[in-house]
């Protein structure tokens, strides 16, 4: 099988585009590397012993996106291309649609042009809003506290009409939790360009000596310690999760499940951990809380181990060791 993968650069895309070459697929990523590094595609070629095509270019560009999947041959589609970052989707909410929501439009219609109708998107957890009960169910109810998270939401509503017209589809919604954690190798992990906008990032940094402190956003939530709390999912069960949705779409239907561990973890045990593994001191301070966080967010994953045969393995010592690995390999991340 050979699967376009959008954004296979990225932090999560390279991690499944290992594990997609592993199982013995054909990869073809397209990326604009405006948010990646092109020797992620070195990395990955190293770990799985060989190399996915690449292809540069937007995913808002549906002529280069029909060109692309007709010259490989691709059969389905595993789309991460987007851009992620809650504060920034605020302050530019116009390129978050039309990165997020119009990209994925012109993909649909480049797929639809050239009758490949399988397709696992990456959504998130932040379509369920603040959470009315927990752990967070798929059917709870939909909402979205930043620009960010309704892009996704736009995105699984236009998957979902899509089906509904066509049920030739076979589409796999996936809703992440919290990613972090590397490759075991150390060859490949989260690369942020600038300020991380993520948790396990700056710690990293911090703990390195790149960055000399945490803000820790909101120590008054209410939680036991104070800090926001999240499920936290280790990035190679995240990609894991993504080849067996692929091999649940065997026949067409429209699905989504949450992908995360059931446990939710605060900034505080996050810190700790990191600080064990590492043995090093992270200083931090408290901030303000930021618009558009929850202050508790964790999965229930029990969804995904009965459609998918899924659940996720690793617990937060192996995703503060892995991330603490990729660091002390690639203090500058790729460059």
């Amino acid at each position: 099988m050979t699967i376009l993968v959008t954004g296979g650069a990225g932090y999560i895309g390279s991690h499944t585009c290992v594990e997609l070459l592993q199982a013995g697929h054909d990869v073809v990523i397209v990326d604009t590397f405006d948010n990646s590094h092109p020797e992620a595609l070195n990395r990955i070629a190293e770990i799985a012993g060989r190399a996915p095509a690449s292809e540069t270019g937007d995913i808002r560009d549906r002529a280069f996106l029909e060109d692309v999947l007709r010259r490989h041959g691709c059969t389905s589609v595993i789309h991460f291309a987007g851009l992620k970052a809650v504060g920034e989707s605020g302050e530019k909410p116009l390129l978050y649609y039309d990165y997020n929501v119009v990209g994925t439009l012109r993909l649909l219609q480049a797929m639809q042009a050239v009758g490949v109708r399988k397709l696992v998107f990456s959504s998130s957890a932040t379509v369920y809003g603040e959470p009315q009960r927990l752990p967070l169910e798929e059917d709870h109810p939909l909402s979205a506290t930043n620009p960010y998270g309704r892009t996704k939401l736009v995105i699984e509503e236009m998957l979902r009409d899509l089906h509904n017209s066509d049920p030739s589809w076979h589409i796999a919604i996936l809703r992440y939790f919290n990613p972090v954690g590397a490759h075991e190798s150390g060859l490949i992990g989260e690369d942020p360009k600038g300020i991380p906008n993520n948790l396990m990032p700056i710690i990293a940094q911090v703990a390195s000596g790149r960055r000399e402190k945490l803000n820790v956003w909101g120590n008054d939530y209410p939680t036991p310690d104070g800090t926001g709390i999240r499920d936290y999912i280790h990035v190679v069960d995240l990609a894991k999760g993504h080849l067996k949705a692929l091999d649940r779409l065997d026949e067409p239907q429209c699905f989504a499940v949450n992908l995360g561990t059931g446990q939710g973890y605060s900034v505080r045990d996050v810190i700790k951990a990191f600080e064990h593994v590492s043995n090093r001191k992270i200083d931090h301070e408290m901030a303000p809380r930021r618009p558009g966080d929850v202050a508790v967010c964790y999965s229930d994953p029990s969804h995904a181990k009965d459609l998918l045969d899924w659940s996720a393995t690793k617990g937060l010592r192996e995703m503060c060791q892995d991330m603490w690995n990729w660091q002390v390999k690639n203090p500058n991340g790729y460059e």
